[in-house]
This record gives structure tokens, sequence and C-alpha cells, in this order.
């Protein structure tokens, strides 16, 4: 199946959620215009149908392989690659000191969404890209950022960030890779990185990899890690490249999805010869850390998005082509196309309608970003809120919508052929990577809720309760997820907050994402097109269902710990 890019679904989100025309106003945004918007969101749309979407099924069946060392991708993929880097894509949003075009973080968002949609595992070499060039550009030197931003931000480079460790997931102040000071002021990098998105392949000369390491004497815990710059080539002073550093992938993980993106064990130092540079300051790894982080968890948020766009457009298409059974209730017994069914229409209306809300949501969320970036301070601290929102229910959403697809197919939808299963596989891991969404959740009641003594939080809500007054199921959404943060905040105890967290989120996501759904709602009704005619469908459904089954949550999200505790382990795990 083809891809067809949702260009007008994209610019009116990113017209009504992101605000993209105020951003236009200030003189940073200036040149995103109306005009080179469209152009830029139809441009990404016709590459991405063109070039990645294509490899999606090879990709996929064929995937990675480690061959003598090398990681080689299936044919197609290097020359696609170098023509999403020619024709600058990966530069939208970059800083125009280092060659990007400076728009909004907003539209290069909405590259990856196409990208995504188009073939999910190709489009993590650049999604993983993003957290190097914002490391970098705020705690590398001035030198480092001269030697290795250009290159990032057009893609030439691209980058990985190394994090996780076999005994030190999640937890990351466990890793155990070390960083030993050499007497020219770099460092000496040694250990092993796992689940390395991308961490070897020859599309690109060179590569960038992020590497959290522990210098002597550190701190234990995450207190004592630091962030190198650690390149698969080294890079001379006059930019060309010298010899190879000691660093390789090891092996690749075999998984469940996304089989085009190579994941790597990361080996560092085998030879006692791989050279680092530290940014920032020693034992200042963990700041550095979110900041590559918080971009990565908005596009992951976003792949929940770009899966449930395909496989909505793959659903779509095979209940209006595939003919059984007659119409319930109809005279002359003819079989009907599918879509004709009700259960049929009420899984695609379900789809559309998580699809497109989560989709508000996510542009909703970049706008944040964007004002703060532009030094809108309640903006950015809103942005900060938003972020767990968009990652875990986003990537829940991407999920369950992939499964509605594979159930639209029927007994086809579990036969690999049709495409529908592979949707379903790539999906699953989004909950999991860039922070499991329990630990999304987790931040929310916890470091988020905390930003302002939680205020911020709750400016959110009031503006959902406030604007939504014309929807009382959305309303009465809001002011439970309001009741619900100030019982956290005064007699929950941490237990009773992080066994309630995962509900309570998925309760504010779907309230915030309902009150953007209702906004699209009431500008569709000048728009014109078929907006007009589809957007009040689906922002009344989506209240009408979503939100309903969202406000029943809140007994589990105030139940409290006790019951979870009940059992003591040995008799939980049976």
């Amino acid at each position: 199946m083809s891809y067809s890019p949702p260009t007008a679904e994209q610019v009116f989100a990113l017209r009504v959620n992101a605000g993209i025309d105020g951003l236009a106003q200030s003189d940073r945004f200036a040149a995103a215009s109306p005009d080179m918007v469209e152009a830029i969101v139809d441009g990404i749309g016709q590459f991405a149908a063109g070039e990645f979407a294509p490899l999606a099924r090879v990709g996929d069946t064929e995937g990675a392989k480690l061959v003598d060392g090398k990681v080689r991708l299936p044919a197609g993929y290097a020359e696609a690659y170098r023509a999403y880097v020619e024709q600058g894509w990966n530069a939208i949003s970059g800083a125009e000191e280092f060659g990007g075009q400076g728009l909004p973080f907003s539209l290069a968002v909405c590259v990856l969404e196409n990208l995504g949609a188009a073939n999910m595992g190709f489009s993590l070499l650049p999604m993983l890209t993003v957290g190097a060039i914002d490391a970098i550009e705020k705690h590398g030197s001035e030198g480092q950022k001269a030697m290795y931003l250009a290159h990032l931000v057009s893609g030439k480079w691209p980058g990985t960030m190394n994090l996780t460790e076999p005994q030190a997931g999640s937890d990351v102040g466990a890793l155990r890779t070390t960083a030993t000071p050499t007497a020219d002021g770099k460092y000496l990098i040694k250990g092993t990185k796992i689940f390395i998105t991308w961490g070897e392949h020859e599309l690109a000369e060179n590569i960038i990899h992020l590497v959290l390491a522990r210098t002597p004497g550190a701190p234990a815990g995450s207190r004592g890690i630091s962030l190198f710059i650690v390149p698969r080539f080294h890079v001379n002073a006059d930019g060309s490249l010298g010899a190879k550093n000691d660093v390789k992938a090891a092996s690749l993980e075999h998984k469940l999805g996304i089989h085009a993106s190579p994941t790597c064990v990361m080996s560092f130092g085998d030879n006692d010869a791989c050279i680092g540079e530290l940014i920032g300051a020693e034992n200042e790894g963990l700041k550095c850390m979110f900041t590559m982080m918080n971009s990565a968890r908005i596009n992951v948020g976003a792949q929940g998005v770009q899966v449930a766009e395909a496989a909505l457009q793959r659903a779509s298409a095979y209940a209006r082509d595939r003919v059984q059974s007659a119409r319930a209730g109809s005279a002359d017994k003819v079989p009907v196309a599918i879509i004709e069914h009700p259960d049929v229409r009420r899984m695609l209306l379900r789809m559309r309608a998580l699809t497109e809300g989560t989709r508000a949501l996510l542009y909703y969320t970049c706008g944040q970003v964007d004002r703060g970036t532009l030094g809108d301070t309640a903006a950015a601290a809103r942005a900060d809120v938003l972020v767990p929102l968009i990652k875990a229910w986003g990537t829940d959403v991407g999920c369950e919508v992939a499964s509605l697809g594979v159930q639209i197919h029927g007994g086809m939808g579990f036969i690999e052929e049709t495409g529908a299963a592979q949707h379903y596989r790539d999906a699953r891991i989004t909950p999991i990577y860039e922070g499991t969404n329990g630990i999304q959740a987790a931040d929310l009641v916890t470091r988020k809720f905390g930003l302002q003594g939680g205020a911020v939080l709750l400016a959110l809500l009031n503006d959902v309760v406030r604007e939504a007054a014309s929807q009382p199921a959305l309303a009465a959404l809001a002011t439970d997820c309001i009741g619900i943060a100030e019982w956290m905040a005064s007699t929950a105890s941490l237990d009773d907050k992080l066994a309630g967290s995962v509900p309570f989120l998925t309760m504010c996501a779907v309230a915030v994402a309902g009150w953007q759904l209702l906004l699209q709602a009431k500008a569709a009704e000048s728009d014109g097109s078929v907006l007009a005619k589809t957007k009040p469908v689906i922002a009344s459904y989506f209240i009408d269902h979503l939100v309903s089954e969202a406000s029943g949550l809140k007994a589990s999200a105030t139940a409290g710990a006790g019951l979870l505790y009940a059992l003591d382990a040995e008799t939980l795990a049976g």
C-alpha cells in the first residue's frame, strides 16, 4: 500500500494547535509564512511517499544485518537518505549559523511525522540526531559546536544517544562505562551500551555518538555521570575525517519490529583507544541527558501519530475494498464492503478520532516549545508538563490504533503479507523507549507536578475547563483531573501518587486532546473545505466516547497503593 500524506490535516493542526501563524509574527520565525508552511508540509509528504514508503516492506522483511563488522541496510536506503540530506529536510529547524533554516520546531516534527508514517524504522535515523544537536548546541563548547553542528544539522553526520547498559536501563545512574582523562584534555572511553538505535551503519560517512560515562572518583549514582562526544571517525582540525575511533557494533538486537532500524550493542574501547570529548562539566551528564531526551520524547509521541496514521490508511483502504456479508437488516441480502457494517465503522471512527486527537495534542505541545524558544517562560513550563502526556498517551494510542487496524483486516490482519501486522509490531516499542510510559506518568505526578507548586499543570487544566464550557463531559473530565491533582498534592502518599499516575496521565492527556480537537472543530466551521464536515464529527465522537472512557479512570487514579501491596512479592509472582 502506498502512503498518502495527510497534508491538509497537518497544515490545519499546525495552524490551529501549534499556532504557527502567530509564531511567524516573531522575527525569529518570520520565514514561516502560510505559503512556506504549506510548501514544506506538501514537499516532505511527497518526499516521504516517494522515497521512504517504497522501502518500508523490504526494510521489515530483510532488515538490517551485521556483516563482517559492518551494518548493511537493504538496497535503496543509502540513496533515500542521501536525497533526504541533499534536499535539506534535516535542517528545517536547525540554527542558521550552522546551515539550518531556523524554522519552528513544529515544522521539523511534521517532517518526521511524514517520514515515520511512511517508514517508521528508517525515520529513527534522523529522529535520534535531534538529541545530539540539542545537547551540543546547549552544552557544548564553541569549538565543539564549530566542529560538529553543521554536519549534524544537515544530517550528513547523524547522531546517536548511548545511555543504556545491561545492568543500567531506566536507572542510568547504575552505568559502568568509564571515561579516563588523558594528557591532552580528552578521555578514554571504555564500556558497553545496548539498545543503541542506528548505532552503526554505512548510510553516512561519520556517526556522532553521545555517550554517558563515569569519570574516576565520580559520585555514585546519577550525580556522577558525564556526557561525551565519541565520533566513529576522528575529526581533524580542518574538519576532514581521520582514523577510525575504537568503537564498533558488537551485535544487532533481534526485535519484534522496526527491523529497518539497526539496534546495536556498541562496544567502546576494546583496544583501550576510544577517544571522547567531555560536553559541559564533569558530573553534569544528567542535565545534558534531559536536554537530549526532551525533544526525543516528543518525537516518540509523534511516532504514535505516525503509526496510527499508517494503520488507519491501510485499514480504511481494506474496509472499502473488502466485500463480505449483507448489511444487517437489508432486504436484498447483497454483500457490501465491510465499511458499511456498524462495528467496522465504529473501529474506523475510533481510529480516526484517536489519530487526529493525538496529532492535535502533538502540535499543541510543539507550539508551546516554539513559544518557549521565543522567550515565553509560561509556554516553556507548559511544554514541560505536556511532554509526558504526548509521549505516553501518544504511544498508547499508536498501539491501540495499530491493533484495531489488524482487527479490521480480520484473519488477513494476522498474515504478514497484508502489512497490518507490521504496524502493530513496530508500534509496540514506542511505550518502552525514551523512558517507559510508567516513567512518564511518574514524572508527571512528581517532577512535572512540582513545577511552580503545581500551578503549571493546574493552569493547563483550568484552561480546558474554561474553554470547554459548551461540552459538559469534557469540562467534567478536566475538573476531575484538577481534583485528583489536588488530592495528590495534599494527602496522597508517594506510593499512592505513583499507583494512580498512569490513569491520571491518561485522563489529563484525553482532556487536553479533546480541548484541542474542539478548537479544530470550531476553526473548521469557516475552513471551506471537507474539514468543515469531518472535524465536528470527529470531535463529537472523541468527546462522547473517549472522554467518557477516560472519566471512568477516576476511581483507579485515586484508589491508592494499598491493594498493589496486599500480596507479598513471592505470592504475587506465583
